[in-house]
């Protein structure tokens, strides 16, 4: 049998299988990360089902260290207090990569099985291990039952014959191999490769290249076991392990020579993983921003590598460089060797483990038009932010961060490439047409808000989740969804609508988008009783009408929710519709009424 029909074989109690064979596969190691981590367990527990094994059972937050972003921490939080309730091993925001965790801390080895919720769980085929990354219910499945059905692929094998090519990366390997079969050649296959250099490969190569199975198409990409990677295991783990090859007469479906001294340093264009070209027809490209990381390149040689390159050297004027080991161990390990101290010295920002560039939740995301350079697995359009994604080596990543362009380590030079000015930031050269001053009114007229509540902070008002949100017609449907009971308030606003409050409106932050989401519904101004200092600038310099009361304002005007309303800002005045009764207020002084005429202070 090939490695896959083995593991298969011997994880579901067949004395062997074959292609197409669907069975029961036993996971030894069964993980969801807080991508998916919080659906795992929303499957289980919506269907009643309970854990199989927790010591086989791990969770791993990766996607999002730290849960900057509130839906990761609401989700990662979710899953701890399951996995408290349960029993269940966190690897937390401090650990890393979980794939690599798995590999690292012995919960996968060499014939064994895992499944995980991530798509590059297959990265253990560097270890001759068969791991899956699957859906959510595969996983609750998984986690409830201890085992998954599962078709057994076909297998094909890759001869790499001849020598290696001096400075060829592992990376520069899974690229040319992208090159030849594409996205889809291998589809649904293990793949298994083979020659007397790969037996050379050291585990963090064999990593590289497996992690990109995925992006080939392929079920996994594995290496049989050699001796040199079992005792890298036992330096790692501390545990011996067997050796897992292939039967002598093992059925493959295809079998491919590829020539391993053709093979040249390459990139992939942006957008497609396999879209890849020698590095020499991309030379020269100006970049804005060089990534190092992700399950691909996040391992201490890749480290070792960027830093012999970036030793007395500086990141290019106006160019970013982040680096982001796999796991913590081997930050620790970076930071103990001074490779920390000689990114730092480099301009570098490097940040804690995980998956950074690769994920959404961590540094490494690049924006519209930006070009990066990267060492995760994927740039399709998006994955890594809104910009342009070059994939290569680390060595080809840290040689174009110093050099300001898409390099070789050869070919640094002494000078980096520094950006032209393009004049789009010059004012002089706007062509647009100068914006028409209207006649503001002095006077409004509209429905009222009351809403009787002191300290309303620009949280509640425009929460921070929304903050890059830059056009002011997009705020107005965010207004007030994070305060208590007014949740709806976007739907219900009507343009002019007045909204009264209580003491200390605009509390808290400087965001300028809690005065423009008011703007944006149209709303025609705002009484309060007091400002935030900020926000009370930040609304006269907008052009956002806001006048104050005394305490008595409201009994005064006998106000009920939904009075129309008239308001007067020169004077102060306002006039209840209802009741015809005048009531004074704060009115305009003479700089805000000013600035309001200008329609802002800008």
């Amino acid at each position: 049998m090939t490695i896959i029909e083995k593991i298969i074989a011997d994880h579901s109690g067949q004395k062997s299988v074959k292609p197409g064979d669907i069975v029961d596969v036993f996971i030894d190691t069964r993980a969801a990360r807080d991508f998916g981590g919080a659906n795992v367990v929303k499957n289980l527990v919506d269907n009643g089902l309970t854990i199989a094994d927790p010591k086989k059972t791990i969770f791993t937050f990766d996607c999002n260290p730290g849960g900057s972003d509130q839906k990761y921490a609401a989700n990662q939080h979710y899953c701890r207090l399951y996995a408290r309730e349960n029993n269940i091993r966190v690897y937390d925001v401090n650990a890393g990569i979980g794939t690599h965790l798995a590999i690292d801390n012995g919960l996968v080895w060499p014939g064994s099985t895992f499944v995980s919720t991530d798509s590059h769980a297959n990265i253990m085929g560097a270890i001759a291990s068969f791991g899956q990354g699957m859906g959510d219910q595969d996983i609750a499945a998984a986690w409830a039952k201890g085992a998954v059905w599962f078709k057994v692929p076909s297998s094909v094998k890759i001869n790499l014959n001849g020598k290696r090519p001096a400075g060829l990366s592992a990376k520069d390997v899974v690229l040319n191999l992208l090159s030849v079969f594409g996205a889809n050649k291998l589809l649904g296959c293990s793949v298994e490769i083979y020659g007397a250099e790969t037996e050379k490969f050291t585990l963090a190569e064999r990593i590289t290249i497996s992690s990109m199975g995925t992006e080939m198409g392929a079920i996994i990409i594995l290496f049989p076991t050699s001796p040199a990677l079992l005792n890298e295991l036992k330096a790692i783990t501390g545990k011996d392990y067997p050796m897992v090859t292939a039967g002598a007469e093992a059925v493959y479906e295809r079998t491919f020579d590829l020539e391993l001294g053709k093979f040249v340093t390459m990139v992939a264009r942006p957008g497609h993983p396999h879209d890849d070209t020698s590095i020499d027809t991309v030379r020269n490209q100006k970049i804005d921003s060089g990534f190092i990381g992700s399950c691909t390149n996040g391992r201490i040689e890749d480290l070792r590598i960027a830093a012999s390159l970036l030793r007395g050297r500086k990141v290019a004027p106006g160019v970013v460089l982040k680096i982001v080991p796999a796991t913590d161990a081997i930050w620790t390990q970076a930071m103990d060797e001074g490779l920390i101290q000689v990114f730092k010295e480099a301009g570098v920002m490097v940040s804690n483990a995980g998956c950074a560039g690769c994920a959404a939740g961590q540094v490494g995301q690049n924006g519209p038009g930006e070009v990066t350079i990267s060492t995760g697995n994927r740039n399709f359009e998006g994955k890594q932010g809104k910009g342009f994604v070059y994939l290569a080596s680390p060595a080809v990543v840290a040689a174009s961060a110093v050099a300001g362009f898409i390099t070789t380590p050869d070919q640094i030079p002494d000078q980096p490439t520094l950006f032209a000015a393009s004049g789009k930031g010059d004012a002089s050269s706007n062509t647009a047409a100068p914006k028409v001053k209207t006649a503001k009114p002095t006077c409004v007229e509209g429905n009222v808000w009351i809403i009787q509540k002191d300290d309303i902070d620009t949280d509640m008002i425009f929460h921070n989740r929304y903050l890059t949100i830059t056009d002011i017609k997009e705020m107005g449907q965010y207004t007030f969804d994070n305060l208590r009971g007014y949740e709806d308030f976007a739907k219900k606003a009507k343009p002019g609508d007045i909204v009264i409050t209580g003491k200390n409106f605009g509390a808290g932050s400087s965001r300028q988008q809690a005065v423009d989401c008011f703007q944006s519904l149209g709303v025609s101004c705002i009484l309060a009783e007091s400002y935030g200092a900020i926000y009370e600038r930040n609304a006269i310099n907008a052009a956002m009408p806001i006048l104050t009361y005394n305490p008595e304002f409201l009994v005064a005007a006998n106000l009920q929710h939904g009075d129309r309303v008239t308001v007067d800002f020169v004077s102060g005045i306002l006039t209840n519709q209802r009741n015809a009764v005048t009531v004074q207020l704060g009115k305009f002084y003479d700089a805000q009424l000013a600035i309001y005429k200008n329609g802002g202070l800008l």
